[in-house]
């Protein structure tokens, strides 16, 4: 079992920038894609980015590409958010895989993913 923490949500302006952080406890020693995903009111949850276990391999959605970053640190997991938009408002989710492949990461579906956290909001305003 992996626990998954969020961290890192607020109320921000657009342009602006966050930071949110998910840690992971449990079997932390185990291999696990990673990914953050979001739920707006109304939508469906979406991906937004994902990071294989060595950190190597990354994929955004169209949507966030060149302004969110994601990267990993052992049990550690960030998704640096710059130039923030109205429409980046949701709920974040972080979500874990297991896997045996250290490089692989393009996992995007929903019921891909193993665990997840309990969520973190994020507002930016007009």
């Amino acid at each position: 079992q992996v626990q998954l923490d969020e961290s890192g949500g607020g109320l921000v302006q657009t342009g602006g920038s966050l930071r949110l952080s998910c840690a992971a406890s449990g079997r932390t020693g185990s291999r696990y894609v990673m990914g953050w995903f979001r739920q707006a009111p109304g939508k469906e949850r979406e991906c937004v980015a994902t990071i294989s276990w060595s950190g190597v391999n990354t994929y955004y959605a169209d949507s966030v590409k060149g302004r969110f970053t994601i990267s990993r640190d052992n049990a550690k997991m960030l998704l640096q958010m710059n130039s923030l938009k109205p429409e980046d408002t949701a709920v974040y989710y972080c979500a874990a895989k297991g896997t045996s492949n250290r490089f692989t990461y393009y996992f995007t579906a929903s019921h891909q993913y193993d665990y997840w956290g309990q969520g973190t909001q994020v507002t930016v305003s007009s």
